[in-house]
């Protein structure tokens, strides 16, 4: 089972080729994909129209499911922030924070194309799937 952050499946939806996109693609046909609350969120609310916006709440709704945030994840959060801020790297968003405190927390891997992440490969043990 892996994570996809909102930035690979932006690409996808959008019809980019690229590494990511194709890992996602092979994930999906073997059910290995899973989607987390913040990511859901982030995917559905860039759509313009209502009939792709249906289509994709479909598609995503039917795989399996995480709630990302609980007050025992936000403290964990906060510690990994405050972490790579000490190693003079800034995460420029929380939901970032967020999804890879959970992928660290829960030993998931992470299939992602943001930058951001790549600190919490580099300094907090985060999994890539591309590595």
């Amino acid at each position: 089972m892996i994570l996809v952050d909102t930035s690979v499946w932006i690409d996808y939806f959008n019809g980019s080729n690229s590494l990511e996109t194709d890992l996602l693609d092979d994930a999906l046909s073997n059910n290995e994909v899973a989607i987390g609350d913040l990511i859901l969120l982030e995917i559905l609310q860039g759509f313009r129209s209502d009939k792709d916006y249906h289509l994709a709440k479909d598609h995503l709704s039917s795989l399996h499911q995480f709630n990302l945030l609980s007050t025992e994840l936000a403290i964990s959060s906060a510690d990994n922030y405050r972490v790579l801020r000490k190693k003079g790297v800034t995460i420029r968003k929380s939901a970032d924070v967020i999804i890879a405190t959970f992928c660290i927390e829960h030993r998931l891997p992470l299939l992602f194309s943001d930058r951001d992440f790549i600190p919490f490969t580099q300094h907090l043990a985060l999994q890539s799937v591309t590595n």
